[in-house]
């Protein structure tokens, strides 16, 4: 019987590795895809049946490439989780055109672009997931988020647009909303004084997502609070 193949976009370091090897050790077949494909290396070698694709979200011919290869080699697409994020700092006045341009074609478009490639072969399978990893401030712009907060809004009203339209056809789409500091190895040099509580683990922020994954279409989520015990909110 064929594994289930899982495509992690922004397969990098921090959650990007925590859903790879939480869905690989599901057993799923896993594709990452990063823009530098050697950097993905040697996860793809410590995990079982993952392999490494270059993949650029903003170039549309390289999105379609790599879903190519993956369907060549691995078969259709049961889920895809949209990892892929471009974190611009600043208010109005000291981000540039090319940075808010630029945090909404990682953010948005090329969420867009990744579904456009899933979403026929889902949709004749009637079934499929489809998983954006979201932030707050796609809910609120706060003074130091004028590219990113619009990027993150455009992305999860994509994601809902999603769900509302292609659910009913069998395709799950959720959207996590990560309120925290996710706990990787520069966010611990910013924050060196921080107790545990302030972070919150790519391990279980991976488990979160696995369980969307396989959540049955009786009762499904389209969006998904993260945060830890420590954050205000």
């Amino acid at each position: 019987m064929k594994n289930p193949v899982c495509v992690i976009v922004g397969a990098g370091p921090g959650n990007g590795a925590a859903l790879a090897k939480k869905f690989a050790g599901e057993g799923f077949e896993v594709a990452l895809l990063a823009r530098n494909r050697e950097r993905l290396s040697e996860l793809a070698a410590a995990l079982p049946r993952a392999q490494a694709y270059a993949c650029d979200v903003i170039d549309t011919a390289s999105v379609s490439s790599a879903f190519n290869a993956i369907a060549r080699d691995m078969g259709a697409v049961d889920t895809v989780i949209y990892n892929a994020g471009k974190g611009i700092l600043g208010d109005a006045l000291s981000v540039c055109i090319d940075d808010f341009e630029s945090a909404w074609r990682v953010n948005a478009l090329g969420a867009f672009v990744v579904a456009q490639q899933v979403l026929p072969a889902m949709r004749q399978a009637d079934k499929g997931t489809i998983l954006f990893m979201g932030a707050t401030a796609s809910r609120r712009g706060g003074a130091k988020t004028a590219a990113f907060a619009p990027a993150k809004a455009a992305q999860r009203i994509f994601a809902e647009s999603l769900a509302r339209a292609y659910g009913p056809d069998g395709t799950h789409v959720g959207l996590i909303i990560i309120d925290a500091v996710v706990d990787e190895p520069y966010a611990r040099s910013q924050f060196p004084d921080r107790e545990d509580s302030f972070f919150c683990k790519p391990a279980d922020i991976a488990d979160s997502a696995f369980m969307l994954a396989k959540q049955l279409p009786s009762a499904w989520t389209f969006e998904l609070e993260l945060r830890p015990s420590g954050e205000r909110w």
